[in-house]
């Protein structure tokens, strides 16, 4: 006679080979021989929000032989939900030395909305040898109460259609560019990609794709893409956007920075983001000119030149034009900006120190300014004073540092010309 198993049956058998390996056959089911407990995971161990991710961690310990098995999950009427991974099954010793089979589940909910909920109990049905008879028992979770709170700030949160609700661990922004953006010329294209990752969430809660657009180009949006990623520490969600730029112009053209807010949830606090601004088009010179053989001038042109821009350059001197401009790196300018538009009057204090530190002649011009000197006692003060002293305007303070400033103008008169003709006579 032969014998025909399905798909279901060889899973079943292979399970059932698995978890009878380790475990000698008990006489009968004795209380705390098969346990199941469910334990919400907060963050920050604070009630979530509406939409904000919370992992409910199933795990079952059992030291009868399993021969079949089936979870069955509580309706979850307020929540939404996805199970991440599959179920791990393994081998573990209890605090007496007894050999046992550990069964883990892991599921992401996602309350709808705020309230007083309850997790209904998990049940596990498990089919297990009783004194040599199959036997199916329901082991059962406890119901866990599980309470959801209200956004009460005055702008953002869950409910609000602007800006997109992102409660995450943490927040990562990667901007890549082909070619760079400050070599395309008019008619050209360069392709910007933007990987937007989030720690604790899934990919489904990350933004669309945001707008970008600003006078004098063309953008073509491309598909975006996302996944989930499980971790050990938890699921990553990614998402990926792109478009295809072209310049209509021929000047350049700046790209503005694109502000993303989340939630941190470990800190319980609004935190921003962003993908960073760029410039589109003058970068390099043209290539055509880069390839073409250098003219060479006469030597008549060459002297003319010379006697004209010494001429120019002492009549500078003389009027007191010849004064270098001084101004912030992009990555400082941009730093100052950004702790500006989160309000962080810490970060922003900082990224002020860095600059100073860049930019030393810079840094004498601000504090001869009696404005300027005024604007960084407020914001020590607001720093390193006692708790509620109000913060400078932030954002007109960095506008005021991120623009140019005069040198130091160069001094005229034979001192400088003393060490190429020697000393005076």
């Amino acid at each position: 006679m032969v014998i025909s198993f399905g798909v279901a049956e060889m899973r079943a058998l292979a399970l059932a080979l698995f978890l009878l390996a380790p475990l000698a056959a008990r006489a009968e089911i004795e209380p705390g021989d098969l346990t199941l407990t469910v334990t919400a995971e907060l963050n920050g161990n604070s009630a979530p929000f509406p939409r904000e991710m919370v992992l409910l961690k199933i795990h079952g310990v059992y030291k009868q032989p399993i021969l079949l098995e089936e979870v069955v999950q509580p309706s979850l009427a307020n929540f939404s939900w996805t199970q991440l991974g599959r179920d791990h099954w393994s081998k573990t010793k209890l605090p007496d030395g007894q050999s046992a089979i550990a069964f883990d589940r892991t599921v992401a909910v996602f309350p709808h909305h705020a309230g007083p909920f309850t997790i209904e109990p998990f049940v596990h049905k498990l089919t297990v040898n009783d004194v040599g008879e199959r036997r199916v028992v329901e082991v059962r979770s406890k119901p866990i109460p599980f309470p959801v709170a209200p956004w009460t700030e005055p702008s953002g949160g869950p409910d609000a259609k602007e800006p997109w609700w992102l409660p995450a661990k943490d927040v990562a922004i990667t901007d890549s560019w082909s070619p760079d953006p400050e070599t395309i010329k008019v008619g050209e294209t360069a392709r910007r990609i933007v990987t937007l990752e989030a720690q604790g969430m899934v990919a489904e809660g990350l933004p669309p794709r945001p707008v970008m657009r600003t006078r004098g180009i063309i953008t073509f949006a491309g598909p975006v893409t996302r996944e989930t990623l499980l971790t050990p520490s938890g699921p990553v969600a990614r998402a990926t956007y792109q478009w295809d730029v072209k310049p209509g112009v021929p000047e350049i053209i700046p790209l503005d920075a694109i502000a993303i807010p989340w939630f941190d949830t470990s800190t319980r606090t609004m935190r921003e983001t962003e993908i960073p601004a760029r410039q589109i088009g003058g970068g390099l010179p043209d290539r055509e000119t880069d390839r073409a053989p250098p003219l060479i001038p006469s030597p008549l042109v060459v002297a003319a030149a010379a006697l004209a821009a010494f001429g120019l350059g002492l009549a500078l001197i003389g009027f007191g034009l010849g004064r270098p401009r001084l101004r912030l790196s992009a990555a400082a300018r941009r730093a100052l900006h950004q702790a500006a538009r989160a309000g962080d009057a810490a970060r922003f204090r900082a990224a002020l120190d860095a600059a100073t530190r860049e930019a030393p002649d810079l840094a004498r011009n601000w504090r001869a300014r009696p404005d300027l000197a005024a604007a960084f006692a407020a914001l020590d003060r607001a720093v390193f004073g006692a708790s509620g002293t109000p913060v400078p305007d932030l954002r007109a303070l960095a506008r005021t540092l991120s623009r140019s400033e005069p040198g130091a103008a160069v001094a005229p008169g034979p001192e400088r010309l003393a060490p190429l003709d020697g000393p005076l006579r």
